[in-house]
């Protein structure tokens, strides 16, 4: 692959320094072996803008060409095929390239004797599985980049779940959260149970522009995650948030209302699905009838259960708002039945009453 020059070294490691012209050509190596559903990469194909088939087509301006390695893309059943630009990687003849993990980290550290919790791939020598701990520890060092992809890569997620065997983790738990990249970036998190797959599509294009040196890194949040993304509340792109200030709450799922009361934890966590959509702008949790139950966040699941059950704060802030709330509503109805009838001038008769002056007729 090439890469263009660098106009000033900050330093010796391939990729690293401020001022370079950026790449011609990256390539992503995907790793989706960590304790994991694969929803993350399922949810990925649902994108449209762009669509991961737009990046590695080169269709998008501006981008350096794409080289993308994931396991639903293998030229073969598996085997040293499809292990092949891994093994180059960790070898150090390849780069640059970005890593994407998939699923949480387990802790290989608490086995005692043989045994490991995942793996990718098997030893050329031994035969023996290669743990996803090993393959991080040799790609992460030698990435350009490191994402995170969806909750359970990003903060451990359902597997890493008070009581579990495995003391899973997120990638940052596992790398620390001072890591820097050959680029220079932390680990960057798009979590989402799964990802919402324009959330991941964007961070990813930013990424790709900054490695083309087109764009300024990506401005992440105190916890790695992308701020322009998950800066707001799901309440405030919430359509149900209206009916919040208006004491409006619904009793069941069939109800228009704020659902706070049935257990939704949209006030206080960062996501913006209901204003995004999931799919083509459409669906997205409160939009259809769904609460939230808190995916995005490194506190999930155990923060938020028992799911359905109404929040902690939701019991206090509903009983402050509710004479407040009667209030507004209120006036907000004489209002509108002041405001909702057209003026009594519209009509159909012989004398005109809008108010007209002739004395004004030029």
């Amino acid at each position: 692959m090439t890469t263009s020059s660098s106009t000033t070294d900050v330093s010796d490691e391939p990729g690293r320094g401020e001022d370079r012209e950026g790449f011609d050509e990256i390539t992503i190596l995907w790793i989706s072996e960590g304790m994991s559903c694969d929803g993350d990469t399922v949810s990925l194909t649902a994108a449209d803008q762009p669509s991961i088939e737009d990046v590695v087509l080169g269709l998008i301006p501006g981008l350096p060409k794409v080289n993308l390695v994931n396991k639903v893309l293998s030229p073969s059943l598996g085997g040293e095929d499809f292990l092949a630009p891994y093994r180059a990687a960790a070898r150090g003849d390849l780069a640059p390239f970005i890593l994407v993990i998939e699923g949480s980290i387990p802790n290989q550290n608490i086995i005692e004797g043989d045994g490991y919790w995942t793996s990718f791939g098997n030893d050329p020598e031994t035969g023996e599985p290669q743990t996803l701990n090993w393959w991080i520890d040799q790609l992460a060092p030698k990435a350009w980049a490191v994402v995170a992809a969806g909750t359970c890569a990003t903060f451990g997620g359902i597997h890493a779940m008070s009581g579990n065997p495995t003391g899973c983790m997120g990638l940052a738990d596992y790398l620390g959260w001072d890591y820097t990249s050959q680029g220079g970036l932390p680990v960057v998190n798009v979590p989402g149970c799964p990802i919402q797959p324009e959330n991941f599509m964007e961070t990813l294009v930013w990424v790709l522009y900054h490695a083309a040196g087109s764009a300024p890194p990506p401005p992440l949040d105190h916890m790695l995650r992308p701020q322009w993304l998950f800066g707001k509340t799901v309440h405030e792109g919430c359509d149900r948030g209206s009916y919040y200030e208006q004491a409006g709450f619904a009793k069941d799922y069939n109800s228009p209302k704020c659902l706070v009361k049935t257990g939704c934890w949209g006030p206080v966590v960062n996501c913006n699905v209901p204003k995004r959509g999931w799919m083509a702008g459409i669906g997205g949790c409160p939009n259809v009838g769904g609460i939230c139950i808190g995916c995005t966040m490194p506190g999930f699941p155990d923060a938020f259960m028992p799911f359905m059950d109404e929040p902690p704060g939701g019991t206090l802030s509903s009983l402050v708002i509710k004479p407040y709330g009667a209030v507004i509503r209120r006036l907000r109805g004489m209002t509108n039945e002041l405001v909702n009838h057209e003026p009594r001038w519209r009509h159909n008769k012989r004398k005109l009453t809008s108010g007209y002056n002739p004395r004004y007729r030029p």
